[in-house]
Order: structure tokens, then C-alpha cells, then sequence
């Protein structure tokens, strides 16, 4: 069974009233399919720059090999798309999924969101604000999802938020196995607990509209040869 499943269908938009940027505009998606158009006209951090930040910032073995799987799950996503026509920046997504736990050490040992230090560091590191985008974003969408348009939902954000929900520290699980060991971990009160639903029904949405988008099976792939995913 699929964990903790919407009670509405994959049409209806997902909307979180709870998160801190829902009072801002929402973030806009153009200027990623802009880098897809031109790609030269922006400077991406390959593998080996993105390491040297991780080195930088002293990130904790762990957080590395999840960052790796996480960009592995990303990357294929966004070639799928490419590959499907979408006007997605391949490099782009890597990269961003590399740095998305850029602060989660630091975090960690001092507090603060991971996600909005770790935006701030990659702007300042890259000066690529679709990259940052990627990193603030990763955790949560806080607006509706675009589930009925496949150029906006095949971009950066939505393929890091989905692959960071398909990875469960170095291993690539179901959202069902990813979200019911979100739960035992964090949710301790009702308000943690709500939370996590609503991150799980969310990646549910998204998983369904890019399995629609681009005509696979996404809840039961490794990303690795199609083998189906352990525990699903």
C-alpha cells in the first residue's frame, strides 16, 4: 500500500496553509526553462566544485553519501524529462541536488533551517539563484503544485524535492517506507505528525503527476537498471 495516500485525486492541487513562505508570491519557474534555452549563459558548479563546498562547510560523511543519492535520483529525473522534451537543464539539477544539505551539518550542531542557510550559502557560493532555489525549496513546495503543467512541474525544484523524499540516508526507498520512518523518527507530537503528512501527500502528488508527465512508473524505480525498490 502507498503510504499514507491523498484522500483526493492527483488533479486536486495540494496547498499547505502552515508553511512560512505561503504568504510570499510564489517562486517562479521561468527562468529555469530560460537556462535550458541558453545554457551558456550561466556558470554551474560541476561535481568536484560542489565537493569542495561540502569540504568547505564541513559536511558529516552521512549527509555526503545522502546528498550523492539524492542528486543520482535528481539527475535522472531531469535527463528523463530532457529526453521527453522538456526544457530542463540537466547540470543545473545535479548541482543543486549536490548542495541541497549544504548546512544540514551546521544545522545540526547550532539549529536554524537547513534549507534557508543553506540557500543563502549557495547563492553566495555560485551566485546562481536557480540552484539556491533548488536547496531553499527542497524540503516543501509551499504553493500549488503544477501538477497540469508538465514545463513547470519537470523542473529543478520538484525533481530535488522528489528525489530527497526518495532517499532515505544512503538508500533509495518508496515514499510509503521514506515517510513511515519520518514519522517514527520525528513525529512526537500532533503537530510534527501533521506535518509530515502533508510533506508525504505532497510527494505523493508530485510523484503521480511526473509519473503521468513522463510515462513511468516512478513509485516503484531504484533509478538503478529499473529494479523495483526494496520494501515498496
Amino acid at each position: 500500500m502507498r503510504a499514507i495516500l491523498p484522500s483526493h485525486p492527483v488533479e486536486t492541487e495540494y496547498v499547505c496553509g502552515r508553511h512560512p513562505l505561503d504568504a510570499l508570491p510564489e517562486a517562479s519557474l521561468a527562468g529555469h526553462a530560460a537556462l535550458a534555452a541558453h545554457p551558456d549563459d550561466a556558470d554551474i558548479p560541476d561535481d568536484e566544485a560542489c565537493f569542495a563546498l561540502w569540504d568547505k562547510y564541513e559536511m558529516l560523511d552521512n549527509v555526503r553519501a545522502h546528498s550523492l543519492l539524492v542528486a543520482h535520483i535528481a539527475t535522472e529525473l531531469a535527463r528523463r524529462a530532457a529526453a521527453a522534451g522538456r526544457p530542463v537543464h540537466v547540470p543545473a539539477v545535479r548541482a543543486s541536488a549536490l548542495l541541497h544539505d549544504l548546512a544540514k551539518t551546521y544545522c545540526i550542531r547550532h539549529g536554524g533551517s537547513h534549507a534557508v542557510l543553506g540557500a543563502g550559502w549557495v547563492m553566495a557560493e555560485t551566485h546562481n539563484p536557480l540552484i539556491a532555489q533548488g536547496v531553499l525549496l527542497h524540503v516543501h513546495w509551499p504553493w500549488a503544485v503544477p501538477v497540469h503543467e508538465p514545463d513547470r512541474l519537470c523542473s529543478l525544484p520538484f525533481f530535488v524535492i522528489y528525489a530527497d523524499k526518495r532517499s532515505m540516508h544512503d538508500r533509495c526507498v518508496s515514499l510509503e517506507e521514506r515517510f513511515h520512518d519520518l514519522l517514527d523518527r520525528y513525529g512526537k507530537t500532533e503537530k510534527a505528525r501533521s506535518g509530515i503528512a502533508d510533506s508525504c501527500r505532497q510527494a505523493n502528488l508530485i510523484e503521480r503527476a511526473l509519473e503521468a508527465h513522463l510515462g513511468c512508473h516512478l513509485h516503484e524505480d531504484s533509478f538503478d537498471s529499473g529494479r523495483l525498490v526494496h520494501g515498496a
